[in-house]
């Protein structure tokens, strides 16, 4: 167990580095008109349909409002007790790399739920955290669980892309360990990457669509076979695999690209999915 916190990475390149101007950027990404368009609500619901959600991971002006429409669900319901992210291995540094410490952001220490780390640490998984130094996927998301959630605490998965049997294995591992446990998962992910509008949004509906019909199969032969530059497609797979058994709803909350944020020719999709307990109505597609 490492004493001391990951350090940020990327704070100063995809989010502000001072704690107080991030406060107000976090903030700026609900307010803003891609996103909620509000604050979150100050009063939680006792209960959390909130199961899973999709996340995107660029630079808060491009994705930041996009996350921020699932951060805004959980900030109206119970809080959950851990947090597990499964991120990207965008430096090919690990295969299934698991954090057991706490990391720093410019709002301050996130801790780590060391219990879900021991029970999630078993073939093809294993504590690395020098994998995790680098990687941005997990770390942009802990401003937003620091501002939504009183006191969060989480657990970094980055999952490297392989053969569908790896990833269905991840997810296996993950459901083992969370059953039973109070936690919520996410799968951090950005889209087609630096294509027209047009041509990504075509090709993001492709992949939405097998995780809407929750597929991990028709997911990944999706994006493979259409070449899709979906950079977390195995971080999602393997949390469609780890909840394939629940009762659960996905529901699009938002589809957009990085030419919403400033004129380009080429842009980045994102998308914001809730995957929510089917006992609980669900609310119109924003």
């Amino acid at each position: 167990m490492a004493a001391t916190p990951r350090p940020p990475a990327v704070a100063g390149q995809f989010y502000e580095a001072d704690g107080q101007a991030l406060a107000k950027q976090v903030e700026s990404c609900f307010l803003d008109a891609r996103g909620p368009g509000a604050l979150p609500p100050r009063h939680r619901s006792a209960r959390r349909p909130l199961r899973a959600a999709v996340v995107p991971h660029a630079g808060y002006p491009y994705s930041g409002p996009i996350a921020a429409l699932a951060y805004a669900e959980l900030a109206a319901q119970r809080a959950p007790e851990t947090v597990l992210i499964l991120g990207v291995d965008h430096h090919g540094r690990g295969e299934a790399a698991l954090s057991d410490r706490a990391w720093s952001t410019p709002l301050g220490p996130v801790a780590t739920d060391h219990d879900l780390v021991r029970a999630l640490d078993r073939a093809p998984l294993g504590v690395d955290e020098e994998a995790q130094l680098a990687e941005h996927s997990i770390e942009v998301q802990l401003p937003f669980l620091q501002y939504v959630l009183p006191d969060p605490r989480f657990v970094a998965l980055q999952v490297r892309f392989g053969p569908f049997a790896f990833l269905e294995k991840v997810g296996e591992v993950v459901r083992d360990a969370i059953r039973g446990r109070d936690v919520l998962v996410l799968a951090s992910t950005d889209f087609s990457h630096y294509v027209p509008a047009a041509t990504a949004e075509r090709l993001d509906r492709m992949a939405i669509d097998a995780i809407l019909a929750r597929d991990p199969r028709r997911l990944y032969d999706t994006v493979v076979a259409n070449d899709i530059s979906m950079c977390g497609i195995a971080p999602t797979t393997a949390l469609l695999c780890a909840l394939r058994d629940e009762q659960l709803t996905p529901r699009l909350l938002r589809w957009g690209h990085s030419g919403e944020a400033e004129p380009m020719r080429e842009v980045v999709g994102y998308a914001a999915i809730a995957i929510e307990s089917s006992e609980a109505p669900a609310p119109p597609v924003k």
